[in-house]
């Protein structure tokens, strides 16, 4: 068994400008939406969706988690860049620029952002390869 989770759910105040955000930027890792319905979205697979956006259930406002953050893999560095570059256009907030960061591991090259919704999301890869060279 590779997988541990079965997916992980964010709470968002609305959804058709999380759904805009997460489309455009999930895109740049090549996820795809794979549901999405009457108060939610998924990517990933049609069938095991493994990342959700929903209005809270308990119709209480969405909040973020102190320590909460939500990492995509991504297939390359220059995807990473790509996926920063296009969620500062659509209104996220910096919380690291895409970069290697040593203290996970020599080849852990990241971005870190809040989304419109101040949820903390990164794209992470952790090959050693790029067309870059970084």
């Amino acid at each position: 068994m590779s997988a541990i989770l079965s997916h992980i759910t964010l709470g968002v105040s609305d959804i058709p400008r999380a759904t805009t955000f997460y489309d455009a930027v999930l895109g740049e890792l090549g996820i795809a939406r794979g549901k999405s319905g009457d108060g939610f979205a998924g990517w990933g697979s049609p069938h095991e969706s493994g990342f959700f956006i929903t209005r809270p259930l308990n119709g209480q406002a969405a909040s973020v988690g102190n320590g909460v953050s939500v990492s995509f893999l991504a297939p390359t560095r220059d995807a990473v860049d790509r996926f920063h570059a296009k969620a500062m256009a659509l209104g996220a907030t910096d919380e690291g620029k895409p970069g290697i960061r040593p203290h996970y591991h020599a080849n852990y090259y990241a971005a870190y952002l809040r989304d419109p919704d101040g949820n903390k999301i990164a794209a992470v890869c952790h090959d050693a390869v790029t067309t870059h060279g970084r």
